[in-house]
């Protein structure tokens, strides 16, 4: 029985990774589960500089999710470089770089940098929002996410997951764009934009005013998603979006996912993924099934 997968020529022990953003580098976790059990971890999302991310509340909780507004707070791509890449490299399993910006440049600099870097993938976070083009997010816009794709795509030759938006009226143009740009594989969907308002103090939450929601009030919508992408593109697909056990994390795969993420379960739950592997493989056994990419894409 076999729970590798293998993403852009890329294998990975089991088709489990841990989400950018929630999972931070891994060192929070590491005396709680064993990293060396994961897929792969997806960093913290990285910018060319230091980020302090954003002022105000940053997670709020919702029914069946939570929302936030980190405002990609991360140490910058050259310490990561050399200190959490150090420690994510003590670990038998996948290390994805996950890549975000706020200019063209911003993303041309980070992958320059990355490209020299010990890391297995790049994932392309298009999400962010061109503050020198009016603020709107690259990966919404289908002329700069065209565009943001290949200048990465130039500047590295590891293996390029694109991560996609889901706040667009049809992802699946998304998804094929950036299999024609280049990409190796897509990852969907990154967090739907919401807004909360505190009644007593009769103002927004969050400071922006709009902030992203994830858990598993998305995961309807992310499998719609999900299904959507892997009918338009040949290229593998990692899916998530409220995976909290095996059953979400099969539903994915059955809809066409190659792989899938956890990421608002780490929150609630240290142990999700471990428990999603070890369910995995029991799942495999109790069907009979030698090879779980048999089960990738069969409705």
């Amino acid at each position: 029985m076999s729970l590798k997968v293998n993403i852009g020529g890329v294998e990975f022990k089991n088709p489990v990774i841990a989400a950018s953003g929630t999972f931070g580098f891994g060192e929070e976790f590491k005396d709680y589960i064993d990293l060396n059990k994961l897929g792969g971890i997806s960093s913290k999302g990285l910018t060319i500089r230091k980020n302090l991310g954003n002022p105000g509340i940053r997670i709020y909780e919702t029914p069946a999710g939570i929302m936030n507004s980190i405002g990609l707070q991360n140490p910058g791509v050259d310490h990561f470089i050399e200190n959490e890449l150090v420690f994510m490299r003590k670990y038998d399993t996948v290390v994805i770089a996950n890549l975000g910006g706020h200019s063209y440049d911003d993303y041309i600099q980070g992958a320059k940098k990355l490209d020299k870097a010990d890391i297995d993938m790049i994932e392309l976070n298009i999400s962010c929002p061109n503050l020198k083009e009016g603020g709107m997010a690259f990966g919404t816009d289908p002329h700069k996410a065209r565009e943001v794709i290949s200048l990465v795509r130039a500047e590295t030759k590891h293996p390029l997951i694109v991560k996609l938006s889901p706040n667009v009226t049809h992802i699946g143009e998304f998804a094929k764009i950036a299999e024609e740009c280049g990409a190796d594989a897509v990852s969907l969907v990154n967090t739907f934009n919401a807004m909360a308002v505190d009644i007593r103090k009769r103002k927004f939450v969050f400071n922006n005013k709009t902030a992203g929601l994830s858990g598993p009030a998305i995961k309807p919508i992310a499998i719609r998603m999900t299904y959507e992408v892997a009918k338009a593109v040949d290229i593998p697909v990692i899916a998530m979006g409220g995976i909290m056990n095996v059953e979400d994390c099969l539903e994915f795969m059955m809809v066409g996912a190659n792989a899938v993420q956890v990421g608002t379960a780490n929150f609630s739950k240290l142990e999700t993924m471990i428990e999603i592997i070890d369910n995995l493989e029991k799942y495999c056994s109790d069907n009979n099934i030698n090879d779980i990419n048999d089960i990738v894409g069969i409705l």
